[in-house]
C-alpha cells in the first residue's frame, strides 16, 4: 500500500499515538500490575489531581455484572451540554485499545525500528518475568554480601558473579574468566568466589554438582563424612550407584554405603532454583474462582482498589460559569485525566473478569477435579475468543494469582503447552508430569522405574512421549534417575 492517502493515515496515527502516550502508557500499567500494587499508582493520581475523591472500597464480583466503580457519572454533569458531549470517551478509549498495533504497522512501515510483533512481546514478557525470578536470587544473596565487609573490588566482583549464576546456583565461569570478564582483578574475584560460597544457601556458588553436594555436608558437619568421601573421590561410582564396588574401594558395609548414599539423597542439587518463587512474597490473590450452591463463580478482589468518582464541588464550580477561561481548560483537563483513570480501572477489572471466565471454560476439568486435568491453553486462544490481542491477554495476566478450590495459582499456570492422547483428549505437560510424580511415588523401590519404563506406562494410558522429555520433565521435578532411587536392602 503507497501513495499520499497512506503517507497521511500513517501521519495521523502518529499524531494519535503522540497524543495518547501518556494515557496509553496509564492503561497499560494499571492493566499490567497486581491489586495491591495499583493502589499506590492511584494514590498517586489522588495527590496530582484534585478533581478526584475517593469512596469506601469494597470487594465487589462482577458475576451478576455489577461494577467496583458505578458512581462515576459524567465528570461535567451539570454543566452545559456541549461539556458533557466533550466527555463522551468511548471514542478515545477504542482508539487507544487499537494503538498498541496500529503503532506496530506504523513502524514497520516508515523504518528506523524493527516491527513489533506479537512474538517480539512474548519475549520481552518472558524476559521481564525472568528478571523477577533472577531478582529474588540476587537481592537474597546481595542482601548478605552487604554484611560480607568485602573490599571494594571484591564486593564489585560479588555482585558480579551474583548476576552471572545460573538457575540451579551454580557459577558457570571459573575466577580467572570471571575477573577477564568484568575488569577486575584475579585476587578481588577469588576472594569474592570464597565469600559467595559460605553464604545462603549452602552449595550456592559451586562450579560442579560435586562442589554443590560437598558444601552442604560441609555445612551439617559432615565433611568428613563416608557420604563425603564417595562424593569427592569416587563421584562416578555414585552416579551409577555401584555399592559393592563403593564397599570394597572404601572399606565399608554394603549397609553403610547404602545409609550415605540416601544422606547424598537428601542434598539439594540445584539451591539456586527453590528461589523461582519468592517465598517470601505475600500474594493477595487477584480472582477468586469458587463453586457456590453447583455454579462456579468469579470473584474479583478490589480491596485494594479505591473507588473514584469526580468530586461534585469541582462540577459545581464549572456549572456556575464563574471561572476563568484558564481555570475551567485546567479543571476540564483535570477531570478528563480522572475520568480516563476510572474507565482504565474500569477496563482493567472487566479484562482481567473476562478472560478469568473463559480460563474457567477452558480448563473447568480443573477446577472440578485437580491438576491431573490441566488441559493444552495457550494465550492466543483466549485472546481470540475475549476479542483482544494476545499481547493484552499477557498483559493482563501478569503478576495476577487466582484462588481456586485446588489452593493459589500464577493466572499464567492455565496456560500450557501439551500433549494429544490416542484417544484424541489434549493432555497438559502439567499433567503429564503429575502422571510422572505419580508413577514414581508407587514404584518399588527396590527395582525403580526407568525411563524408558515411565514412557511405556505412560503410552498404556495413551500418551506418547518421547524419553528424552521424561528425563527433562523427571529433572525438573528434581526425581533422581531410576539407579539412585534403588533401595538395596
Amino acid at each position: 500500500m503507497s501513495g499520499p492517502g497512506f503517507s497521511h493515515d500513517l501521519r495521523q496515527r502518529q499524531t494519535q499515538s503522540l497524543v495518547l502516550a501518556p494515557q496509553l502508557r496509564q492503561s497499560l500499567k494499571i492493566l499490567q500490575v497486581a491489586a495491591m500494587d495499583l493502589r499506590t499508582e492511584i494514590q498517586e493520581e489522588l495527590q496530582n489531581n484534585p478533581t478526584l475523591e475517593e469512596l469506601p472500597s469494597e470487594s465487589v464480583s462482577l458475576e451478576d455484572g455489577s461494577s467496583s466503580h458505578d458512581e462515576t457519572a459524567d465528570p461535567e454533569s451539570g454543566a452545559e451540554s456541549s461539556e458533557s458531549d466533550e466527555m463522551d470517551f468511548s471514542k478515545e478509549f477504542e482508539i487507544l485499545g487499537k494503538l498498541d498495533e496500529d503503532w506496530r504497522d506504523y513502524m514497520s512501515q516508515v523504518g528506523g525500528a524493527q516491527p513489533h510483533t506479537s512474538e517480539d512481546a512474548e519475549r520481552r514478557q518472558h524476559f521481564l518475568d525472568s528478571l523477577v525470578i533472577v531478582a529474588s536470587l540476587q537481592e537474597h544473596l546481595m542482601n548478605q554480601a552487604e554484611l560480607s565487609g568485602l573490599s571494594s573490588d571484591a564486593h564489585a566482583a560479588l555482585r558480579y558473579l551474583v548476576g552471572s549464576i545460573d538457575d540451579r546456583g551454580f557459577l558457570t565461569q571459573s575466577p580467572a574468566d570471571a575477573a577477564l570478564q568484568a575488569d577486575l582483578p584475579l585476587s578481588s574475584m577469588q576472594e569474592a568466589v570464597a565469600a559467595l560460597r559460605t553464604f545462603d544457601p549452602p552449595g550456592i556458588g559451586s562450579q560442579s554438582l560435586e562442589e554443590c553436594l560437598l558444601a552442604q555436608l560441609a555445612n551439617h558437619n559432615r565433611g568428613s563424612s563416608l557420604a563425603a568421601r564417595i562424593v569427592r573421590d569416587h563421584f562416578d561410582l555414585l552416579a551409577r550407584r555401584r555399592i559393592p564396588e563403593l564397599a570394597r574401594k572404601l572399606g565399608a558395609a554394603q549397609d553403610d554405603i547404602q545409609a550415605a548414599i540416601e544422606e547424598i539423597g537428601k542434598l539439594d542439587p540445584a539451591p539456586g532454583r527453590r528461589f523461582s518463587e519468592d517465598t517470601n512474597r505475600v500474594v493477595e490473590p487477584d480472582v477468586t474462582i469458587v463453586k457456590d450452591e453447583g455454579e462456579w463463580k468469579i470473584v474479583l478482589n478490589s480491596d485494594y482498589i479505591p473507588r473514584l468518582r469526580i468530586s461534585n464541588t469541582y462540577r459545581e464550580l464549572i456549572a456556575k460559569g464563574t471561572l476563568s477561561k484558564s481555570e475551567r481548560e485546567y479543571l476540564r483537563e483535570r477531570m478528563r485525566s480522572g475520568k480516563f483513570l476510572i474507565d482504565s480501572i474500569e477496563q482493567r477489572q472487566r479484562t482481567i473478569e473476562r478472560i478469568s471466565r473463559e480460563i474457567l471454560k477452558a480448563q473447568i476439568d480443573f477446577f472440578e477435579h485437580g491438576v491431573s486435568q490441566l488441559k493444552p491453553l495457550t494465550m492466543t486462544q483466549i485472546a481470540d475468543i475475549v476479542g483482544v490481542h494476545e499481547t493484552t491477554v499477557s498483559r493482563a495476566i501478569a503478576n495476577k494469582y487466582v484462588k481456586t478450590p485446588h489452593g493459589v495459582f500464577a493466572i499464567k499456570y492455565f496456560f500450557t503447552t501439551g500433549y494429544q492422547s490416542d484417544a484424541g483428549a489434549s493432555v497438559s505437560n502439567t499433567s503429564v508430569k503429575e502422571l510422572i510424580t505419580d508413577l514414581v511415588a508407587m514404584e518399588d523401590r527396590s527395582a525403580p522405574l526407568s525411563d524408558q519404563v515411565i514412557v511405556t506406562r505412560l503410552h498404556e494410558k495413551g500418551l506418547s512421549i518421547a524419553r528424552r522429555t521424561v528425563a527433562k520433565y523427571r529433572e525438573e521435578l528434581g526425581i533422581l534417575p531410576s539407579n539412585l532411587r534403588r533401595d538395596y536392602t
